[in-house]
This record gives C-alpha cells, sequence and structure tokens, in this order.
C-alpha cells in the first residue's frame, strides 16, 4: 500500500466537497434525522463556506491518497479559525475523515502524524479536537494516541443540539 499526503488546494475544492459529503454522510446518516443532515451538509460543505475555508491561511486541508486513490483528508486549524479559543499554542484538528472502502487500514494514523508534525513545525504545544460523544470507534481512536477528554462543547447538527467531547494531546 502506497500512502501519499498532500495538501488541497482551491482548485480542488469540488474534489473537497465530494468526498466531505461522501464521509459525513456515510458514519453520520444513521444517527441522525434526513432534515438535520441535508441542514448540515448544505451548511458545512456549500462551495462558498469550503473557498472560506479553503482561503483562511489559519486553516489546511490535506488530501491522503491510498495507492493512488483518494482515501480521505484531514482540516486543521490554528489561531482565529479554531472553533474554541484554546490559544496561540494550539492546533485543532477539524477533521479527520476517511472513506469508509478504506477503514481499519491505518490512515487515520498518518494524518493525524501529519497534524502533529504540522503542530511542531509551527511551535504549538498541544494538539486538540472534539468527536461526538456517540462516537466510540473515534474516541477509542484518540485514546489510544494519548488525547485526554478536557472538556466538551455543543455541535448542531440542523436543529439538533449534540456533545462534542473536547480531547487534547499535550506535545512534548
Amino acid at each position: 500500500m502506497t500512502i501519499h499526503i498532500k495538501q488541497c488546494t482551491l482548485e480542488e475544492l469540488g474534489l473537497l466537497q465530494e468526498i466531505s459529503i461522501e464521509t459525513f454522510t456515510e458514519t453520520f446518516k444513521h444517527q441522525n434525522s434526513p432534515e438535520n443532515m441535508r441542514a448540515y451538509l448544505e451548511k458545512a460543505f456549500h462551495p462558498k463556506q469550503l473557498e472560506k475555508e479553503l482561503s483562511n491561511i489559519s486553516s489546511e486541508f490535506y488530501f491522503i491518497y491510498s495507492n493512488e486513490e483518494l482515501a480521505g483528508y484531514l482540516k486543521v486549524n490554528i489561531h482565529d479559525a479554531q472553533t474554541e479559543s484554546m490559544g496561540n499554542d494550539a492546533l485543532e484538528v477539524e477533521r479527520i475523515y476517511i472513506r469508509k472502502n478504506f477503514h481499519k487500514q491505518g490512515l487515520g494514523k498518518y494524518l493525524l502524524k501529519k497534524a502533529i508534525e504540522i503542530a511542531m513545525q509551527r511551535d504549538k504545544k498541544k494538539i486538540w479536537l472534539g468527536v461526538w460523544e456517540q462516537n466510540e470507534n473515534a474516541i477509542t481512536f484518540y485514546q489510544k494516541m494519548d488525547f485526554v477528554k478536557t472538556g466538551a462543547h455543543s455541535f448542531y447538527m440542523g436543529d439538533d443540539e449534540q456533545i462534542d467531547l473536547i480531547m487534547t494531546k499535550v506535545l512534548s
């Protein structure tokens, strides 16, 4: 298996939108109403929203390829792009999305290592993320990667308020 990670550019916005909708839907459609899913997808992955995020110098997107096939992506934020104010010494992992056909191949680890590498290059002291409290597979994965629960915040799926656990890893 050949793994390749590359930064996503504005020219790849359509591909980013496609994989975002696909992976988010695969992961969360069974636990949310169609109306709330549609509302969230239309807002979060609208081309204008993704263009705004791709153009923000405090956010970066990285595609991961497995054997030349797009398998998923990573989104990281620093400074004011973070979804919670965690300070200038923090990097947020906002998204690690992996296509269903590529689950259980270790690609999430590759992307998390990429995020840690970015954080270290930027002299960040910690890396953090929000994960839905009902996403037990993801929580277990992050715990294995030395993240600990440090808080919680609200996440809105349409009009449904859900709780994301905030998990943090201190970098050495």
